[in-house]
């Protein structure tokens, strides 16, 4: 960890040495770079949970209300698992998205 420290201190001290186009220009590639990432991620964690509210016909906290059945079998309580991770995933990039808004919507500066 200390050698990322390292690093990232290293980067940070060039970056501040950049004229503020150039800042400007390497966040915003950098924020619209990050922004199309977390919107895949949203999509890609909404489709998982929705395949898992169609396959059991309910959504997680309706199942998280009632418990998993008594006679729930393997393939169900993995499915539980993935299904909170994917609602996790969903939730944390669906943060990350409204973190980037306010300056993605400044759009790419060249």
């Amino acid at each position: 960890m200390e050698y990322a420290a390292n690093i990232g201190e290293k980067i940070e001290s060039r970056f501040l040495s950049l004229t503020l186009e150039e800042k400007t220009s390497v966040i915003s590639h950098g924020v619209a770079i990050r922004f199309s990432e977390m919107n895949s991620r949203l999509f890609l964690a909404l489709s998982k949970i929705r395949f898992f509210e169609e396959k059991y016909r309910m959504k997680l906290s309706e199942l998280e209300e009632k418990g998993l059945p008594d006679n729930a079998d393997y393939e169900m309580h993995e499915d539980y698992i993935m299904w909170h991770h994917w609602s996790d995933a969903a939730e944390k990039a669906g943060k990350q998205i409204e973190a980037l808004q306010p300056i993605a919507k400044y759009g790419v500066f060249r």
